[in-house]
């Protein structure tokens, strides 16, 4: 994939540019909204700027990208590229807009390495960048083109037509079309990003897994208060749990998200902690639409009973399935049980308390070290590593890990 010319350059240059990675993105962040402030009314989500993650990010998947150039160009990573790029057209990012990446990318590596950046290295650079950009435009240009979108007409208007109090922290919004054009279905594990108003006047998107197969009408979601110690509460779910009520309208995208249920007769294993019970939850409900004939093994781990969002649903759709189980392992598992919640375990999620089904195909969703841990065991187990997909809230650190 790199030119003759430029593969020796990134071979020698990687590793200091890898070394450097962390601070060349936090630069092109700082000087990029400086000139362009206009990209943090609605594309970029702040929070994510404000902890870092997006930094980390970015800087991680350039990275990867290049050592994939350089060790082993036949096996370009497209799952971490996949990923982008359903992110990318659910805030309906433009391709005009990779060349202000670009230049305020190249900027900041010339910024952090100085001299070091002769005109051949950032050439280059220049080519691993726009590699990279080229492989993310031709994506998005097939995922718009697949639900006949562009970045201009991808986002719609709805109407909240009830909102529901799960648990004490997470609420469900259910909305309603407000016009006549056709509804994109959603496949099941897909997400939607909401775009709304912030008091300050700028407009913040962030992502949210539809908990529920479409019916042309409307879309659910569920959205969990988010309460950091030492840092600031999350301003988009406190502004949907204390503002956005019945009535009100709000602006979604289509559904997009490469992490879908694939549909086959064999079993599927349903694994997730905390509020990642949402994409696993729009999974079970496709299932059940479908009238699926399929084992399905439902684990899910949380505090307490009284803490799993999503609980009744979850355990009505598995109950609605012919080869159907639950099992939920709680920290206080005294606390508000039922038989509905099927075999329940104590602690956290141990998958030696379940025999899990041969050739199962496997879908994870919670925080990150619940997942490494759950997969790590999963491998261990025998799983395949191609059967185990999981899902991320924000920007994938995984992926993105380059070390």
């Amino acid at each position: 994939m790199l030119s003759d010319t430029a593969y020796p350059v990134i071979q020698a240059t990687l590793p200091v540019v890898g070394e450097h990675i962390q601070e060349i993105a936090s630069r092109f962040y700082k000087h990029m909204f400086g000139e362009h402030p206009e990209l943090l009314n609605g594309l970029f989500n702040r929070g994510n700027q404000a902890d870092g993650r997006q930094q980390q990010a970015l800087a991680g998947s350039v990275a990867a990208f290049a050592g994939f150039l350089v060790n082993d160009p036949t096996h370009l990573p497209d799952h971490l590229l996949s990923r982008i790029s359903h992110k990318h057209v659910s805030l309906g990012l433009s391709p005009e807009q990779y060349q202000v990446v670009h230049d305020n990318l190249m900027w900041a590596i010339v910024d952090v390495l100085g001299d070091a950046v002769t005109p051949e290295v950032a050439a280059a650079w220049d080519e691993v960048y726009w590699l990279m950009a080229n492989m993310l435009i031709n994506k998005e240009r097939g995922l718009y083109d697949a639900v006949r979108l562009s970045p201009e007409t991808v986002w719609r208007t709805w109407r909240v037509a009830e909102k529901i109090q799960e648990t004490d922290d997470v609420v469900s919004f259910v909305v309603e079309r407000t016009d006549e054009r056709e509804v994109k279905p959603s496949l099941p594990g897909q997400y939607v990003t909401i775009r709304m108003q912030m008091p300050d006047g700028v407009l913040q998107p962030r992502q949210y897994s539809l908990t529920q197969a479409d019916d042309g009408q409307h879309r659910r979601f569920a959205v969990k208060r988010v309460r950091t110690e030492g840092a600031p509460d999350g301003e988009m779910s406190s502004l949907l749990h204390d503002h956005v009520n019945v009535g009100d309208e709000v602006t979604l995208s289509a559904p997009f998200g490469d992490v879908v249920l694939e549909y086959t007769d064999r079993p599927v294993v349903l694994a997730s902690a905390g509020i990642g019970v949402t994409p696993m939850a729009g999974m079970l409900s496709h299932l059940v639409k479908s009238g699926s004939q399929r084992k399905v093994l439902f684990l899910h781990a949380d505090d307490s009973p009284a803490s799993f969002a999503l609980r009744k649903q979850v355990t009505a759709d598995l109950a609605a399935l012919p080869d159907a189980s639950l099992h939920t392992w709680f920290l206080n598992a005294d606390s508000g049980g039922s038989s509905a919640d099927g075999s329940v375990h104590s602690g956290f999620m141990n998958i030696k308390d379940v025999q899990l089904p041969s050739d199962g195909e496997y879908y994870l969703c919670g925080p990150m070290p619940f997942m490494q841990a759950v997969r790590t065991a999963l491998v261990g187990a025998g799983v395949r590593a191609k059967d185990i997909q999981y899902e991320v809230f924000g920007p994938d650190l995984w992926l993105a890990d380059y070390q």
